[in-house]
């Protein structure tokens, strides 16, 4: 699809319990709606003082989630001396108000406690902040802000949901107690109020990666999965996608799809038909010899960071105990098919390496319908989790996942 070509942006302004009216529309780069850096740029320019979104309340786009026109909650950091505040029509109080299953950061007072938190915790380590945070994306995943500290080296901060998410710290842990430079640093962590603190990793998002890069971090990946999977007792406790648990998963979807999806009749019978013969598949699965294993849940090329000397992978948000084929597959969509073969090369010998007489290239085929349905039931785990104004993000995605699997065909 082709994306779009324009975003115009309208900004309902509040600060603390008064309303400031609206501000645009004007227009920024077209860009998901989830990215708000340019967003937060023009508001504050046009207020005078430091704004911050705290999230979407509309959008309309024929390219959903992506351009079109947006209309966003912006808190104001101090009170805009320049304007006056004024009541609430209705229907903006409403469209303003509380709404149940809001991210945490998704509010004023949310967005001001956790850049407190994050201020405190830079200054425990001797990296004070240096400049006001510089909000990059903001969305009912994840919230994303860049810190300037001390010393000139920027710090992270991440705000997630623990009811969906994984505990990134303690994954990053794991995967850096056998390869630290696979890893961000952690400066500070808050698990349970889905608050990370990280130190900037210098380079570039490897969307399209050099076939070097490939061949360093994908054997790094597998090196890493595979030392953690004779350790059982330090998986303990992750979110567990294992075959098995997502085939009983897709069981538990199935009484829900003839009402929440389009997904036809014929499609439904025929998801019917593939969960019936999901034990024979998870059987010839295991038969690869691939151990189950922490995994990276997505593990495509844009959460690989590299200077052209370090290659780190970052966003542990989607991590689980898992079949590592779902995350050999995962850069197949990002790569063209030259590329992917070569990734589909370096990932098989790495396993060769680490699990001698295993066919990890059988796994992959035979995982492909596995890592759809994996992706249908973690945008199903979204819709279930996140407030009505969001649900464009994901709204159809559940379902093209499970068109993929009925796609695949019987893998055998």
């Amino acid at each position: 699809m082709q994306r779009a070509s324009n975003r115009t942006v309208t900004v309902d302004l509040t600060y603390g319990d008064e309303y400031f009216g609206q501000l645009g529309p004007f227009e920024v780069e077209p860009g998901w709606w989830s990215s708000v850096d340019e967003v937060v740029a023009r508001a504050t320019e046009a207020v005078g003082v430091p704004v911050l979104v705290a999230r979407l309340v509309d959008g309309r786009s024929e390219d959903q989630g992506h351009g079109g026109r947006v209309r966003y909650h912006a808190e104001a950091l101090e009170r805009p001396k320049a304007l006056d505040s004024r009541p609430q029509e209705a229907g903006t109080a409403a469209l303003l108000g509380p709404a149940e299953r809001r991210a945490a950061w998704a509010t004023p007072a949310g967005l001001r406690a956790a850049l407190a938190w994050a201020r405190t915790e830079l200054a425990a380590v001797g990296r004070a902040p240096a400049a006001p945070a510089r909000q990059i994306r903001t969305w009912n995943l994840s919230g994303l802000f860049r810190l300037p500290t001390a010393g000139g080296v920027d710090a992270w901060l991440k705000t997630t949901t623990p009811a969906f998410n994984a505990d990134e710290a303690r994954v990053i842990a794991l995967f850096g107690s056998v390869d630290r430079a696979l890893v961000p640093t952690v400066l500070a962590a808050h698990a349970s109020g889905g608050r990370l603190l990280l130190d900037h990793v210098p380079g570039e998002d490897c969307w399209s990666p050099s076939a070097g890069t490939v061949a360093d971090v994908v054997p790094r990946l597998v090196a890493a999965q595979a030392a953690l999977a004779d350790r059982p007792g330090d998986l303990a406790g992750l979110r567990d996608r294992t075959p098995r648990v997502l085939a009983a998963q897709l069981t538990a979807l199935l009484d829900r799809l003839a009402e929440e999806t389009d997904l036809t009749p014929a499609e439904l019978d025929a998801l019917a038909g593939f969960a019936a013969g999901l034990p024979g598949l998870l059987d010839r699965l295991a038969d690869c010899g691939l151990p189950e294993t922490l995994l990276h849940g997505d593990f495509h090329p844009g959460n690989w960071r590299s200077d052209g000397t370090r290659t780190v992978v970052v966003d542990y948000a989607d991590s689980c105990l898992g079949h590592p084929a779902l995350d050999g597959l995962r850069p197949r969509a990002y790569l063209g098919e030259e590329a992917w073969q070569h990734h589909a090369r370096v990932w098989t010998e790495a396993w060769l390496r680490h699990a001698p007489g295993s066919d990890p290239r059988r796994a992959l085929e035979l995982a492909e319908p596995l890592y759809h349905l994996s992706y249908a039931l973690r945008y199903q785990e979204f819709l279930d989790h996140i407030e009505p104004s969001e649900r464009p993000y994901h709204e159809g995605d559940p379902a093209a996942e499970l068109r993929a699997v009925l796609a695949c065909g019987a893998a055998g």
